[in-house]
């Protein structure tokens, strides 16, 4: 990895281009600092989930998720460099088996919200499927490993999840979208 910033106000992006982790400098609108700053937003989403109230088991897996999105950040930051590994995204899939296996079955759609916590979740989960997409569109310019891809898939899947998980915590459960709400003897 590159050296650790040591200041912070460096001056050298004022020109609209930004350095990597290699060295080298790209503007700071291409898709790879797109995809950077993505995981980076996703990060600071689940940053704020955890300031919530949390069952000490999710608090530990969003705590080892951020450690996982920093490693993207840094493998994004370095062309052709692998820092997400098949482990961490087996790890996500653990959690999807675990957490889905006490829950309801769904019969209908549901809508973001219930609790603050849940709803934080459905925010990193759309930030996460946004993550996803800004990789995806590097991917199609430029080679990638596949374990970042896999991991943002599983980790928006796993966001879902762990909203229903948190209602379900916080005393509530998920907030139903009602398809005939508008139909008579709908909701009003």
């Amino acid at each position: 990895m590159g050296n650790r910033l040591s200041k912070i106000a460096t001056r050298t992006g004022d020109a609209g281009t930004t350095g990597l982790g290699d060295g080298s400098r790209t503007g700071k609108a291409s898709p790879r600092i797109a995809a950077i700053g993505d995981v980076d937003e996703l990060n600071c989403h689940v940053g704020v989930l955890l300031t919530e109230a949390l069952p000490d088991d999710v608090r530990a897996a969003l705590l080892h998720i951020q450690h996982d999105l920093f490693d993207l950040g840094g493998e994004l930051s370095i062309p052709g460099y692998t820092l997400l590994k098949p482990e961490q995204v087996a790890q996500l899939d653990t959690w999807l088996a675990d957490y889905n296996a006490n829950l309801p079955r769904l019969a209908e759609f549901i809508l973001p919200g219930g609790s603050r916590a849940a709803a934080q979740a459905h925010v990193c989960r759309t930030v996460c499927r946004r993550a996803e997409r800004a990789l995806v569109a590097l991917g199609a310019a430029e080679p990638l490993n596949e374990a970042p891809r896999q991991y943002l898939n599983r980790l928006s899947d796993l966001m879902f999840v762990l909203a229903r998980v948190l209602n379900r915590a916080g005393g509530g459960s998920d907030v139903l979208w009602q398809r005939d709400r508008d139909a008579p003897g709908g909701m009003e």
